[in-house]
């Protein structure tokens, strides 16, 4: 990962673990260590430094969500992020295809993979589908129309992302508005956000947008997030006030964050994430 990020003219970083605050979001759970909390993404310092005259900078590091226990989760994980200047979801793909076929042909030394008796090709390029036409396909309605978040999250899980990246990794993008987090909405179709998820044989491997820099917009969706948290009978975290002061300094950059744990079980023919860590979360 190292040698593509350096090759692509990417600077590494590290921000804290340690935090006062992170971004509120209804369904990830912060674990609380004493007074602070520890970092569910190092996306809010990441777009801090892009803020502060950055161009390109990645990061590998880890993050932790309470209550996330399955084949494919994991309460602590291990994260590459990456932030670059750029205006469209393209340069995140052309990021991907790099990153994927070089880390591919390093490890294995072909670009593919043998993943629970299915081939995988790694080698670009990858196939972009927008949400709206996913969920046409897979589930018959439109959640961009006709948004509805329950159903949205269900369908997502149990009709889309099965059919996502079979034998090759697909990109799915243009998630409806209320779907956006901190993604930009498309200037030529304001009901969908220039978010992007990467799937491989069904995973999710990564998730990125087309950073938000308005920090009205942004405080606003804070703020929604943190009436969706209540409701849930949870306390929200405090805004973030750093990361919005900074928001009007942010040029127009792209970034994305790609779960390792994942990516080695893709590599390792591993079904359970388990079996890519030396020490299970149940027994550390």
């Amino acid at each position: 990962m190292r040698t593509v990020f350096c090759g692509l003219g990417f600077v590494e970083v590290e921000t804290p673990v340690l935090l006062t605050t992170v971004a509120p979001e209804e369904h990830i759970v912060p674990v609380r260590c004493g007074q602070r909390l520890l970092a569910t993404s190092p996306e809010l310092q990441m777009k801090e430094l892009m803020a502060a005259g950055f161009d390109r900078i990645y990061q590998v590091t880890r993050s932790f969500r309470a209550g996330e226990r399955g084949r494919r989760h994991v309460p602590e994980f291990t994260i590459l992020e990456w932030y670059r200047k750029a205006d469209s979801l393209d340069a995140l793909r052309t990021d991907l295809e790099a990153l994927l076929s070089g880390i591919a042909l390093e490890a294995l030394g072909r670009p593919a993979v043998e993943w629970q008796g299915r081939t995988v090709d790694f080698s670009p390029p990858y196939r972009v589908v927008p949400v709206r036409e996913a969920f046409l396909r897979h589930a018959g309605w439109d959640p961009v129309r006709d948004f509805d978040a329950d159903r949205f999250d269900l369908d997502l899980v149990e009709r889309i992302e099965p059919n996502l990246g079979r034998g090759k990794p697909e990109i799915l993008a243009f998630y409806p508005i209320p779907q956006a987090s901190l993604a930009r909405p498309h200037p030529q179709d304001p009901d969908v956000a220039l978010r992007l998820e990467l799937y491989v044989e069904g995973m999710e491997l990564a998730n990125g947008f087309v950073e938000l820099s308005d920090p009205a917009i942004q405080e606003a969706r804070f703020r929604e997030s943190a009436a969706a948290i209540r409701r849930r009978g949870r306390k929200p975290p405090p805004l973030p006030a750093a990361f919005l002061a900074a928001l009007p300094y942010l040029p127009d950059c792209v970034g994305i964050a790609l779960g390792i744990d994942r990516l080695i079980m893709l590599l390792t023919d591993a079904a359970d994430i388990d079996q890519v860590r030396t020490f299970a979360p149940d027994e550390a």
